[in-house]
């Protein structure tokens, strides 16, 4: 995958949260952004529901100089198996150190609060982690929130409104538009 910086890869941790992913992969694509599901240890990455869903991409096979934006499902086990691998953990880094976009959702914005990224930006994340997110200023409440380049998101149910905030970031507000109405999402 060489070429421009251009593309969102999503990164799939065993017990990841199935619809964190889908959801936002989806609406991407509808607004035509390359998205990669990347698998972090191969193609077959079970979810948090024993869901099996098929990588584009292994963690080995990305080219991480082609990343716009990195988004982080949920999903405890996938948290997990994201926060405990060192190659999940030094793409992050390089992402965040070369201001690429980042983007994670419900329990996943921890993993960037362990990591010093949220330090007194405004974020979101699961009802309840609150106490996991450092000294991130978190937004109780609110389904989605972008300070800098990182974008974070409540819970699955907030997984449509922080896809299109994906959408609108990447591809502008009139893109973001069209794919809401094309899905007839009316949240």
């Amino acid at each position: 995958m060489k070429g421009a910086v251009n593309m969102v890869a999503i990164l799939l941790g065993t017990g990841f949260e199935e619809g964190e992913a889908i959801v936002p992969a989806d609406l991407l694509r509808r607004a035509g952004v390359e998205v990669a599901l990347v698998g972090l240890t191969g193609r077959q990455v079970v979810s948090s529901h024993n869901i099996t869903v098929t990588a584009d991409l292994t963690l080995e096979e990305l080219d991480r100089d082609q990343v716009e934006m990195l988004m982080l499902p949920g999903g405890l086990g996938g948290v997990e198996a994201i926060s405990s691998d060192v190659r999940a953990q030094a793409l992050i880094q390089y992402c965040y150190d070369h201001g690429r976009w980042l983007a994670a959702i419900c329990a996943a914005p921890t993993i960037l609060a362990n990591l010093g990224m949220l330090d007194r930006r405004n974020a979101v994340c699961y009802p309840g982690m609150e106490d996991l997110m450092g000294s991130a200023v978190v937004q109780k409440g609110t389904g989605v929130v972008v300070d800098g380049h990182i974008v974070t998101g409540e819970a699955a149910g907030s997984a449509f409104p922080f896809g299109l905030k994906l959408v609108e970031i990447l591809k502008g507000a009139e893109a973001a538009a069209q794919v809401k109405h094309a899905v007839h999402y009316h949240g």
